[in-house]
């Protein structure tokens, strides 16, 4: 098993201890995430603890996505019961780039790109190429996407 599976299952078994209903409720939602992810496929097989944190990361950007719509639909209870369930989700993921951070990453793979000749906004995907797996679960693609579009736009 790996570690952050069992990590995540310990965890679980100390929320259920202290009655802690979002976190254990929480973790359980996680888990059967994990145990979905493992057996889709034709053959079923362990994930590693980069593939568990890209379950927990699509888990938060849900509960995200899931508030906002809570939010605009003025349903104020749910909304924040999804806030909540992404702060826990939050703890089992890396700490995520800052805008200054992010933003200089992306600063260099422009000019990465336009030395290869590329440029405008066509040169978007040739970026994107060059970006992605510095930030690859350090920011969300749609943060990524939008600096790209930014900068090769002037």
């Amino acid at each position: 098993m790996t570690t952050l599976k069992a990590k995540l299952k310990e965890d679980l078994t100390a929320a259920i201890r202290a009655r802690d209903e979002l976190r254990s409720s929480t973790l359980r939602l996680t888990l059967t995430a994990v145990t979905k992810e493992e057996v889709s496929g034709t053959t079923a097989r362990e994930l590693s603890d980069d593939e568990v944190r890209q379950v927990i990361a699509r888990e938060a950007k849900k509960r995200r996505e899931a508030a906002d719509a809570f939010a605009q639909g003025g349903r104020a209870e749910s909304a924040e019961r999804e806030t909540a369930e992404g702060v826990v989700l939050a703890e089992y993921l890396p700490k995520q780039l800052s805008d200054d951070e992010l933003r200089e990453i992306v600063t260099q793979a422009v000019a990465e790109a336009r030395a290869a000749g590329a440029e405008g906004p066509r040169a978007m995907g040739q970026v994107m190429k060059i970006v992605n797996p510095k930030v690859a679960g350090l920011a969300e693609g749609g943060r990524v996407a939008a600096l790209v579009k930014q900068q090769l736009a002037g």
